[in-house]
């Protein structure tokens, strides 16, 4: 007909991070081809929506840790320095039980590095991180306010050097010393 108009499917970026998880739990890793074919778009209108594959990864990667953070933080059964490393141990043990997750440090060892460990998938974490302690201070008073800024960092940045001890330095990673190291960060006033 002339001048009718091509109809055009709009997608969220929301909606782009939803089926990308979904994608990524059965592939570990995200295809970009085949996500928009996925999503019935073309694979210019998924970079106009999502910017860059980085992008997108660090989206899906937050999602999932998310969701794994909010699982552990329920299930703590602890107060204080030893609830907030229940909830550590809980996601670590969780996250690397993840085979689309391992598959992903394996076939993508530089992007997961850079995204995890310096992007900002790695903020995200600190400013869980900083929510997990506050909530443990309101209840048990254990740290400046003035400080938890930096505990929170550090904290995070003790916890990743096992858990990617691989990308950081090809080291098997040795969760019971980030727990000690984790546990004397806590026990410290900063």
């Amino acid at each position: 007909m002339p001048g009718a108009r091509a109809s055009r499917r709009v997608v969220t970026r929301g909606h782009v991070v939803h089926r990308a998880c979904r994608f990524f739990l059965r592939h570990g890793t995200v295809d970009m081809g085949a996500l928009a074919q996925d999503l019935a778009v073309s694979r210019a209108t998924l970079y106009r929506v999502v910017g860059s594959r980085d992008a997108l990864m660090a989206d899906v990667l937050w999602d999932l840790a998310e969701h794994l953070l909010d699982r552990a933080r329920r299930r703590r059964t602890r107060a204080g320095v030893d609830g907030v490393l229940e909830i550590t141990r809980y996601f670590v043990t969780a996250l690397r039980a993840s085979a689309p997750f391992e598959a992903f440090l394996r076939a993508e060892p530089e992007t997961a590095r850079r995204l995890l460990t310096g992007g900002c998938v790695h903020r995200r974490a600190v400013l869980a991180q900083r929510s997990i302690l506050l909530e443990a201070e309101e209840r048990d008073r254990l740290w400046s306010g003035s400080g938890i800024d930096d505990l929170a960092y550090l904290y995070v940045r003790v916890v990743e050097s096992a858990l990617y001890a691989e990308l950081l330095s090809s080291r098997r990673p040795d969760f019971a010393l980030a727990e000690r190291t984790a546990r004397a960060l806590l026990r410290q006033t900063l």
